[in-house]
């Protein structure tokens, strides 16, 4: 991990601004590499409200496949997740701990992993909550990225630009989650811009077509 638990006792990878900061699989000496930036609710797992409880967790159908893919070219995988809950008090980090540990084991389970996670719980404004890009600079960062090569895949258009904001070189706004809201879709398209390209698709199992560094 990337963050050592808080010296008061807190168990949790929180760094000093109470970011969670979970780095499973440390880069080495590893030149920098691209990765593929993956929001969690709604791209990954089903969209639940506030998701705090592991029976609640599902599968998006086809997300644990196309992670397996990205696994098998040794790109890292990176979860960067919103948790305003947390900061609303509605749940805490021992809840989003169980949520996690039941989404990896059913990633591992169908052959797939992450190699971090990233979670902000301030609202309604920090520095590392989508859209800003935060979350993604400390993945840089701890695993050595290389950022121009990398994507993102988000069903908000906060997640893409959050993307757009950390020097990607573009982002999958997905129909799944909260991809169908209004406005949702048109926000996410209008994010394309030179240096920045934007792609579409139902979901995370077909955002992998849209994706260069994936493509052949």
């Amino acid at each position: 991990m990337d963050a050592s638990p808080n010296p008061n006792g807190n168990p949790f990878p929180l760094d000093g601004e109470g970011i969670w900061c979970e780095v499973l699989r440390p880069p080495g000496a590893l030149p920098p590499r691209p990765a593929l930036f993956l929001d969690r609710d709604g791209v990954v797992v089903e969209e639940v409200n506030y998701l705090s409880k592991p029976e609640d967790v599902r599968l998006v159908p086809g997300a644990a496949a196309i992670v397996a893919a990205v696994n098998r070219r040794d790109i890292p995988v990176v979860l960067i997740t919103n948790q305003s809950g947390i900061g609303r008090g509605l749940y805490g980090w021992d809840a989003f701990a169980a949520v996690q540990r039941t989404i990896l084991d059913l990633l591992t389970r169908a052959g797939a992993r992450v190699d971090a996670v990233y979670a902000c719980p301030h609202y309604p404004d920090h520095p590392a909550r989508k859209p800003n890009p935060g979350m993604l600079l400390r993945a840089e960062k701890a695993l050595r990225l290389d950022m121009r090569a990398s994507w993102a895949v988000g069903d908000r258009a906060s997640d893409l630009e959050a993307a757009q904001r950390a020097g990607l070189a573009g982002g999958v706004h997905v129909l799944s989650g909260h991809g169908a809201d209004p406005g949702e879709r048109t926000a996410a398209l209008a994010l394309a811009a030179p240096g920045f390209k934007v792609a579409t698709a139902p979901s995370v199992a077909e955002a992998a077509m849209s994706i260069p560094l994936l493509a052949g």
